[in-house]
């Protein structure tokens, strides 16, 4: 059976709207962690980015924001990849 990624919808600071594919989503440390990817017609290779939750408790909606810390995406990747062994991260 072949499922289909979900899609979310995401809001820019500038108020564009991307839209993400999440592949896989996991938890560390209390802390929500997405792994998505933009869906690309015409590469077979899409590049996936790491999110994390920053909302707080009092926010409406979630906040999420690009993990660019090396050491906490190299920790959040290596879960990711122990989910989804056909994926491979560079």
């Amino acid at each position: 059976m072949d499922q289909k990624p979900e899609e979310i919808i995401f809001t820019s600071e500038d108020g564009e709207e991307v839209v993400f594919q999440v592949l896989e989503q996991t938890r560390l440390g209390g802390v929500n962690y997405l792994l998505v990817s933009v869906p690309e017609e015409d590469d077979d290779e899409a590049e996936a980015l790491i999110l994390k939750d920053i909302s707080k408790d009092t926010d409406e909606e979630a906040i999420y924001d690009i993990v660019e810390d090396d050491r906490e995406l190299y920790m959040v990747a290596a879960i990711f990849k122990e989910l989804l062994d056909d994926i491979e991260f560079d």
